[in-house]
Formats: C-alpha cells, structure tokens, sequence
C-alpha cells in the first residue's frame, strides 16, 4: 500500500480525457496532483494542499479562497470527469450519440417481436405465471398440456390451486406488465414486451454510463453499440426470461452508484475546502449528507433480488464497491485516518441504506402473495404450528418456510439436460442455449422448404449465444483489467469487473447442479464495460503538443485498428442476427452459423 511520498502513476485514459494519476486509484495516494510527484510527508510543496491558508501560492487567476477546493475536485474526480459536460455541446453529444445506439437496439429488439407466436423455451413457465399474477394475484396452476390454448389466447385453463414456482415474482411482474400495455395475451408481442423495452433501456444505461465511467463520448457510444450487438442481450430482449429484469435492475443500480460517487467527491471537495479554509484540518472528514443515489440503488438491488435470488451477489459486491470508493476519496481528500474514518462515517450508513432497503424492496415484490389467500404455503404457519421460524408473524414465517423449500429446490437441482453447461465455459460462450428450432419448419424439405426458405431444406432458431468478438475479445480484457487493478490500482477496472465477479463467479460455487450459459445475459454489460475499458487502455490519452509525430502516427494507427474491430463486431452482430431472430432461412445458412461444433 503506498504511503505519502509515493511517486503519481500514470494510468492511460479514454481518448481526449487528461491522464489519471495514483489520486483516481485503489488506493490514491494522500497528496498528490495530477501531473506531479508527491513530496514526503511533513514538507511544503506549492501544489499540496496543507491545513494553513497562508501557506498556498498565489493564484494569479483564482481568488485566494478557491484553490482548496478546485484542488480537490481535480484530485478526487479528475480533470477528464470535471470537463465531460463542461459545454451545452459536449452535453448534447452525451446524449445524441447515446440516443442514436440505442435506437438501433430498439430497432433489432422490437422489429416482429412476435416471432415466433409460440411459447419459448422457459417462457412456457413465466408468461403464463405472469398472466396468473395479472388476474389472480399469485401463480395458479393450469390444466394439462394448456400451452396450444394459451397461445390461441384461451386461459380458460387457469385454475385457482397454487403453483409450486422457485423464483420470487418481479420478473414476472414485469412480464405481466407488458401483457397489460401490449394487447394482452393473444399477443406473443405483449409478451415480450417488457423484455425488448428494457433490453432497449439497457443500452441507453452503459452508454451513459461507460461515458461518465471513462470520461469519454466517443467509450460510452462504443459500449452502448456493442450491447445493443451482442447476441446474448438481443436474444434475451425477444424472449421473455427472467434474466434480463436481473440485468436491467442490476446496471441501473450500478449506474446509480456511479452518479453516487462523483456527487459525494463532489460533496467532499466542497465540503473540506471549507474546513480548510478556514483554517481548520480535516480529522475523518466532513459527513457526506444523505445520498439519493445510493438509496435509489438499494431499490433497484432490491428489485433484482426480487427477480432471482442472483440479485443478492450484486448487492454484495456494488456494496464493498462503494464503500471502497469512499475510502480511496477520504484518503485522496487528505483524511489521516481514513480507514477509521470510513468505516464510521460510511461504511455503516452504506449498510444501513442499502440492505434494509433492498429487503423491505424484495418483500415489497411479493405484495400479491400477501394481499391473497392463493399463493403456494400462503397458510403454512397455521397448519403447523410452533413450527419454523416461530417469532415471526404470521405471513412471514410462512414465506420463510416456503424460501426454505425454493432453496432446497435450487442446490439440489441435477436434471439433466443436452444444453447444459458449466460457468467455466461461458466467458466464451462455449455451449451456448439452443430456445428455439421447431420441426415443423426446421424439418421442411422439398417444395415446402422452397416456399418458406428457397432452398432444399431450412432452419428456424434461436441461439442464445453472445457475438463472438466480443464475448472473445472481453475474455482476454477481464485479465488485462485484471493485471491493471493489480499493478496501477485503477478504480475503473474495479468498477467494470464488479459485475463480472457478481454476476459470474458465484456460480463456480454451483457448478454441481443444472445451470445454463444464457444466465451470462446478467453480466454481459460488464463484460462490454470490460473490453471498452480495455480499447481506452489501447487509444491511451489525446497526445498534447509535446508529443512526438511517432506518438501522433501511433495513436492514429491505434484508433483505426480499434475501428476496424468495431465494424467487425458489427458485421457479425448483423451476420448472426437471424439466428437471434427465429429467421426461417436456408439450412447452410445456419449451420454457417454454428462456429463451433459445440454450439450445435
């Protein structure tokens, strides 16, 4: 851990963004500025900002009560950050070329949604227990074999018995809220409806986001168009899972934890400039007020462990995140006792604003199994009393038992199926999900096949499988992320391997049960932010006037290279898109597709 003293190091940024220092890393180095060398403790330096106001330098420019904090503020958020916005038209941009991705993802999302007018994979569970919550409150069973009649918008076989379901209700909550809007359930649309828009959602976010996270417009469009590419989030947008909702309120939540950050290093430069100012020193630093941002992220973390239990390992990790965050922003503001300090001073609040919250949100999400009778173990408690957890009311102690048995379901699940595949595999996607290939169109030959797909013979899919460039090239930028957390400490690789570590390596830990490879559609916005983060690593900063011309040409060839592979990622995107999409086409068109003999 470095000490006062420690020389800045450099840590290559976005393209146009100043260059980070040791202040932007984990941990940052008390003292420092950017551009500069940190002076031992104890001496003066002119660019270190001390507790005597008569000991900064004149400022030709700034009056003598501004230095401490526009130090500050260039120390904790860094100069890329403080300018992103610092214009009407660099704010446009943000927004325009945000908007312009993710009306291409709305487009590949949307566009004959419907297809196929039949229930898909798993969707043979959610969409019908989503309707059961639209007009039952809770998940009622259905008669035998009901899914030819639902998909006829017949519902006459819903009953009124519950339905042993294993996941909480949000997502299907969701789904049923799309019925609602979108025509009801003769609409395979309506269905879907909720999955495309906030798939669609999903891509405005990391484009906003990445741009905040990287200080860069032109990052934050690359990461929002690689989502909007990627075949894991495409196909999860026209299917209605429960995965993508756990995506959707998970990077919403980490976006809320990003404006978290800047607005309390905000808060913190403003707040100890004053301090110092004054005259006084900093002890454990000034309280940070109530944080929004950081309540809102609860809900959001909430909502997502309403949706699967997955949730919860989000919660774990964007909470050590933030905490870690504002102990390298204590540290960088000058705050000697800075683990103290944030231990009492945030670390607690931090724990008491999001747990709670997300907790009192996941019950939340099970408000129709409390306000009906219906709902699977709704009476447990009273037919067996003194059993259980016996100090709880109730209709708690009866959703505590009935977790008890959805747990037991989830650790001891080990049916077989031709399409599983362990979480080693899936950085590469390596035995992708088949949803979708219907006999009756797959199996078409002869003059049938030349109506439907003029060819001998043709195929309908759906491959949950990711764009390869992609999934391949962010394979090898988690270790180059990896090594770069390790060796210059910097906060943005930290931050893009949250999600990966959150929504990835727990299920290492669940190896021994079925699990499937579509389940990466909860981390592949971090997957995204990873290899973004890695091209900005590549393009390093805008080269000033000192800079060489072989520095210039370099940069030059460096960001035409990265192009290259952007139209690359996006030539495949469109290549594969009619596996993604249920396309009828030709059967060498498909088996085209299938690069790998395990993706078959």
């Amino acid at each position: 851990m470095p000490t006062d003293g420690d020389d800045t190091e450099r840590v290559p940024s976005g393209p146009g963004a100043t260059p980070h220092t040791a202040a932007d890393t984990l941990p940052a180095a008390a003292g420092d500025r950017p551009g500069t060398a940190a002076t031992p403790a104890g001496t003066a330096d002119p660019g270190t900002t001390t507790g005597d106001p008569a000991a900064l330098p004149e400022d030709p420019v700034a009056p003598p009560e501004e230095p401490h904090e526009r130090r500050l503020l260039d120390r904790l958020l860094g100069a890329g950050t403080l300018a992103l916005d610092a214009t009407p038209r660099a704010r446009l941009n943000g927004w325009l070329w945000a908007l312009a991705v993710t009306a291409l993802a709305g487009f590949l999302r949307l566009w004959n949604l419907g297809r196929p007018h039949s229930l898909v994979f798993d969707e043979t569970y959610y969409v019908k227990q989503a309707y059961s919550l639209l007009v039952r409150g809770y998940e009622a069973s259905w008669g035998e074999e009901p899914n030819a009649a639902f998909e006829a918008g017949d519902t006459s076989m819903l009953g009124t018995d519950p339905e042993y379901v294993v996941h909480p209700p949000m997502g299907k909550w969701m789904i049923a809220l799309g019925m609602r809007l979108g025509g009801g359930v003769e609409s395979s649309s309506a269905w879907r409806l909720a999955a495309a828009v906030c798939g669609t959602l999903a891509v405005l976010m990391i484009a906003r986001i990445a741009r905040r996270l990287f200080a860069s417009t032109a990052l934050g469009t690359t990461a929002g168009l690689f989502l909007a590419l990627d075949g894991q989030a495409i196909v999860q947008s026209r299917v209605s899972l429960l995965d993508p909702f756990l995506m959707f309120f998970a990077l919403a939540a980490f976006g809320c934890l990003i404006l978290d950050r800047e607005q309390a290093r905000r808060r913190l430069a403003v707040r100890s400039a004053a301090v110092l100012d004054a005259g006084g020193t900093l002890g454990w630093g000034p309280g940070l007020g109530f944080r929004w941002w950081r309540l809102a992220a609860g809900v959001l973390l909430g909502l997502a462990i309403g949706t699967k239990w997955s949730g919860l390992y989000f919660l774990a990790v964007f909470g050590l995140l933030t905490v870690m965050w504002d102990a390298t922003a204590r540290r960088s503001a000058g705050v000697r006792p800075w683990v103290r300090a944030t231990l009492v001073k945030d670390a607690v609040v931090a724990f008491l604003v999001m747990v709670p919250t997300a907790l009192l949100t996941y019950l939340g999400t099970w408000a129709g199994w409390f306000a009906t009778d219906g709902g699977w173990n709704r009476h447990w408690a009273q037919d067996n009393p003194g059993q259980g957890v016996t100090w709880l009311p109730p209709a708690l102690r009866s959703l505590w038992a009935y977790h008890q048995d959805m747990w037991r379901f989830h650790n001891g699940l080990e049916t077989p199926h031709g399409y599983a595949a362990g979480p080693l595999g899936w950085i590469v996607q390596w035995r992708p999900t088949s949803f979708f290939y219907p006999p009756e169109v797959s199996g078409l030959t002869g003059e049938a096949a030349q109506r439907a797909c003029g060819a001998e013979s043709c195929s309908q899919a759906i491959v949950a499988v990711g764009n390869p460039l992609i999934w391949w090239a962010g394979a090898a930028a988690i270790l180059v992320a990896l090594f770069w957390l390790v060796r210059y400490r910097d906060w943005r690789a930290g931050a893009v391997l949250s999600g990966v570590v959150a929504g990835w390596l727990p299920w290492f830990a669940y190896a021994h049960r079925t699990i499937f490879a579509f389940y990466t559609v909860a981390f592949v916005p971090w997957v995204v932010l990873t290899l973004v983060y890695v091209l900005g690593l590549l393009v390093g900063p805008a080269v000033g006037d000192d800079g060489t011309d072989g520095d210039r040409r370099a940069r030059r060839w460096t960001i035409a290279a990265i192009g290259v592979f952007v139209a690359l990622v996006v030539g495949v995107g469109l290549f594969f898109y009619p596996v993604w999409a249920a396309f009828v086409i030709p059967w060498e068109q498909w088996h085209l597709r299938m690069w790998l003999p395990t993706w078959v």
